[in-house]
């Protein structure tokens, strides 16, 4: 049984949360850049200085910020996840896409924060971070689908020795990093599949489609369905 927090504990827990709320307050109303130390102790009505008994410096209300969102949008797409049945990994695959574009559409500031600001480089990612780990969680539940779908019902994948040797390389290690649960080229299906998936969502919540689209939803489903093809299951359109 987890140990209960004392009262000073608990006020300091709902005190970073309301920090972070300000934060967030800012960043959707206003912009990142408006993000700031001094903007968020004005928000809460505390001053600069004491910020900082909380968070170390803005570098550490970012990160926590980010963690938030990524928990929070991981947490929509398992709930969505969950109300399939756990033998369908395809329909529950489908669920989760379509509660990431629901999170992102209705939470464009937060979803821009996570996937349209540069990611530090590899070598310089703290694994040990909550913000590092967040981003895992948010990872694993699209790969343990993935994988899950892999092992009970294999779909079409490209010949490795096809594919350029640098790809393999990294495709490999990428593979390693699943514990092996999907071999390198599963994992491209995967990855590639990803990628056509989340650039779409990208375009759509910065509105670099609106020159064409005014229903972006008809484009994604019919991505979705291309991606339904890529790894072997039935598309169904949504409830």
């Amino acid at each position: 049984m987890a140990a209960q927090l004392t009262r000073r504990e608990r006020q300091r827990q709902n005190t970073l949360a309301e920090i972070r709320a300000a934060a967030r307050h800012l960043l959707v109303t206003q912009s990142p850049a408006a993000v700031t130390i001094n903007a968020v102790a004005r928000e809460v009505g505390m001053t600069g200085p004491a910020v900082y008994h909380y968070y170390a410096g803005l570098d550490d209300l970012h990160a926590a910020m980010t963690t938030a969102f990524f928990e929070e949008l991981a947490g929509a797409m398992t709930a969505a996840r969950d109300a399939c049945p756990a033998t369908q990994p395809g329909r529950r695959l489908l669920a989760i896409a379509r509660a990431m574009r629901q999170w992102a559409i209705t939470h464009r500031p937060e979803y821009c924060w996570l996937f349209t600001r540069p990611a530090p480089p590899a070598d310089q990612r703290r694994p040990d971070s909550p913000e590092h780990r967040a981003a895992l969680g948010f990872e694993r539940v699209w790969l343990e689908e993935a994988a899950t779908l892999w092992e009970t019902d294999p779909f079409p994948v490209p010949d490795l020795d096809e594919l350029d040797p640098s790809l393999r390389k990294q495709l490999r290690a990428y593979s390693a990093t699943t514990g092996g649960r999907l071999p390198p080229e599963a994992a491209h299906v995967f990855l590639t599949s990803w990628i056509r998936l989340d650039g779409l969502l990208c375009m759509e919540v910065l509105n670099q489609l609106s020159f064409a689209f005014t229903d972006v939803t008809p484009l994604f489903e019919e991505c979705l369905r291309e991606v339904a093809t890529k790894f072997g299951i039935s598309y169904e359109r949504p409830v």
